[in-house]
């Protein structure tokens, strides 16, 4: 019976290691110094990533209405509406191979309040100047108004030429139990683009 709650207290302890805190890092490049990257964020804040040796960079760029379409995969940031649906603040149209990225509906960090639905396009309809997108996911589906002025981007090829000081990045920082972060990919607004999300 020991042996069996010792075996128990390792497994949790495992999943509790598994589960290791990230940090959405949004901001320019201010240094880049072998694989430690150094990011001022949007509030002003000196971060300090260290990336991992083979770190990847994606590069991301603008798309247009057109693909808005029935069956493309999308991410999407969002705010709740009073009737259900929700209002996009972005969208990103994933590439083909990416399709089932991070599928489904759930909070987001880009504005308090905010959502993240990954999901295919199941109809597109047009709201006036809107877009009125139903995505469905594993789990349900979502109405999501796309107003004229919110930036459709996608990925493109990149590589660590993109990180150079003062680009527009984003990434996810895992925070380690000394209290640095790391990250194994970082994303680049080519072109002087914001990303969005």
């Amino acid at each position: 019976m020991r042996n069996l709650i010792f075996a128990i207290a390792l497994f949790a302890a495992a999943g509790v290691a598994a589960q290791a805190p990230t940090q959405r890092i949004r901001g320019d490049v201010a240094a880049l110094d072998g694989t430690t990257l150094t990011v001022k964020t949007r509030s002003g804040e000196s971060l300090t990533v260290k990336l991992a040796d083979n770190y990847t960079v994606a590069g991301l760029v603008t798309v247009d209405r057109t693909a808005l379409a029935d069956g493309a995969y999308v991410g999407t940031a969002a705010m709740p509406r009073p009737d259900g649906a929700q209002t996009a603040l972005e969208v990103l149209v994933f590439p083909e191979s990416m399709r089932g990225t991070g599928e489904g509906h759930g909070p987001w960090d880009l504005m308090p309040g905010s959502t993240m639905t990954n999901a295919t396009i199941a109809r597109v309809a047009k709201d006036g100047t809107d877009h009125r997108l139903t995505l469905r996911y594993k789990d349900g589906e979502k109405t999501v108004i796309v107003p004229d002025n919110v930036p459709l981007v996608t990925f493109e090829g990149g590589d660590r030429s993109l990180l150079v000081p003062g680009a527009h990045i984003i990434l996810t920082a895992t925070k380690q139990p000394d209290g640095t972060l790391t990250a194994t990919r970082v994303t680049v607004g080519k072109n002087g683009l914001v990303p969005p999300m």
